[in-house]
């Protein structure tokens, strides 16, 4: 079993940089959407970091082999692929439809709902702090939504598809996760990552159109170029950071990834106003978006929170 390096300043830094990289990362994607399609996006995406990381590997000598997966295994990777091609695309394509804000608000029920099927697949336990994280955060969305619950609910507007959409990509994301987590048994997270990378980069290549990137700005392109070196360097420093501190503690800190996003549209629309426009949100909705991240952190931390309640209300023992 992996134990922490119990260095732990140094694994909230790199989970802090990782919930920025991923803060940001919808705010660059809205700009660089203007003239790109989701699915070219994507390839962009996933060739550059898919290729960065065979250079890598090649250098180490560490390329991963096909043969030890066996049928279970390539089956496992398929899945991955599948779900990780779908949750970009998908995530993208909502994105075009939402705010950020509000894209990376919805799309953080993705763990949530890794963990609750981790209840059934890998026999894991839910504890009572976790259940409790888990209302606290639908009642956070109830409050996100207040101002168009009745859209939602009885119309399929645009943002009505965009949110569901998004949901969707969730969803899928999942089904790669829990897959992944099974590949890591027979390849280290590098390895892993490098052969999804391509293969989704194959996969998309008969619907990617590369010959937009003449199409975009000087700063358009910029961005991109920083879409594809964040995947690298926000998963790298989250794997990073789980050397370093329990996996609950990182957890609950990338859930303030949705606060980070709502700060960075707010400065972007600050100094770029013709560029970047401000979430359109009162201030129940923000009240909801806290409540959003403090269900996430509870539903991460839930069995800390309850054997820390539990030692703080057992009575001191005797001594002498």
């Amino acid at each position: 079993m992996h134990v922490s390096s119990g260095r732990w300043l140094y694994g909230l830094l790199l989970a802090l940089v990782t919930a920025v990289l991923w803060g940001i990362l919808p705010v660059k994607l809205t700009q660089v959407l203007q003239v790109m399609d989701p699915i070219t996006v994507t390839w962009y995406r996933l060739l550059v970091s898919g290729l960065i990381l065979l250079g890598y590997l090649a250098a180490q000598r560490r390329l991963p082999r096909l043969r030890p997966l066996g049928r279970k295994g390539l089956a496992l990777l398929g899945l991955a692929i599948v779900g990780l091609i779908g949750n970009y695309v998908l995530y993208l394509i909502g994105l075009k439809r939402l705010t950020p804000g509000t894209t990376q608000l919805v799309i953080q029920v993705a763990p949530i709902l890794l963990l609750v099927s981790s209840l059934f697949i890998f026999r894991e336990r839910f504890s009572a702090g976790q259940w409790l994280g888990l209302v606290v955060l639908l009642l956070g969305f109830g409050l996100f939504f207040n101002e168009r619950l009745n859209e939602l609910l009885t119309s399929l507007s645009s943002y009505t598809t965009g949110v569901l959409i998004v949901l969707l990509a969730a969803v899928i994301w999942v089904f790669y996760g829990l897959a992944q987590k099974q590949l890591l048994t027979l390849w280290n997270s590098v390895q892993v990552m490098m052969v999804i990378y391509l293969a989704c980069a194959l996969l998309l290549s008969p619907w990617a159109r590369p010959l937009q990137l003449l199409e975009l700005s000087g700063l358009q392109a910029g961005l991109l170029l920083a879409c594809c070196l964040n995947t690298l360097v926000a998963y790298g420093a989250f794997a990073e950071a789980l050397a370093h501190w329990e996996a609950s503690r990182v957890s609950a800190t990338l859930a303030i990834t949705p606060l980070v996003t709502f700060a960075a549209v707010a400065l972007a629309a600050s100094l770029w106003p013709d560029r970047i426009r401000p979430e359109q949100i009162n201030l129940l909705g923000y009240a909801g978006a806290v409540l959003v991240v403090l269900g996430s952190v509870l539903t991460a931390m839930g069995p800390s929170v309850l054997a820390s309640w539990r030692a703080w209300r057992a009575p001191p023992t005797s001594q002498g």
